[in-house]
């Protein structure tokens, strides 16, 4: 059996229409003035990403530290984290005015704070956690 193809016919090419002549100018036309640049295209926006976990806090923060009698007096004496304990510790430098007023950087030490900074009268919020760290447990 033998099978057979089917002759497909294609259409025939259309000549190509000559371009009309053209005149020669008389002048020359003054160059162009340049378009100005035109701005860079928007940038499109970075497809979205699914949310982020909820940061779980550091369990060496959360721990619960023992403080110091000296620290006690100013904090509390139960035994809570570390990030508490500065808060409480801010909390008690605000409300009783000890943030130096012309260098908000330095803590004026009353008489509960004086023996949680090694007896110093002023000390700077930065010496103020190496300070506050000793006096956990």
């Amino acid at each position: 059996m033998a099978t057979a193809k089917k002759a497909t016919k294609k259409p025939a090419k259309k000549p190509a229409k000559k371009a009309p002549a053209r005149k020669p100018a008389a002048k020359k036309a003054a160059p162009k003035k340049k378009a100005p640049a035109k701005k860079p295209a928007a940038k499109k926006a970075a497809p979205k990403k699914k949310p982020a976990a909820k940061r779980k806090p550091n369990a060496a923060f959360m721990k619960a530290m023992t403080p110091s009698a000296e620290l006690a007096a100013v904090v509390g004496d139960k035994a809570m984290p570390r990030t508490e304990i500065t808060k409480r510790i801010w909390d008690y430098i605000k409300k009783n005015k000890l943030q130096d007023s012309v260098n908000k950087r330095m803590i004026n030490a009353d008489d509960k704070l004086k023996p949680v900074f090694s007896g110093k009268k002023q000390v700077s919020m930065f010496e103020m956690t190496a300070m506050v760290a000793k006096h956990l447990k």
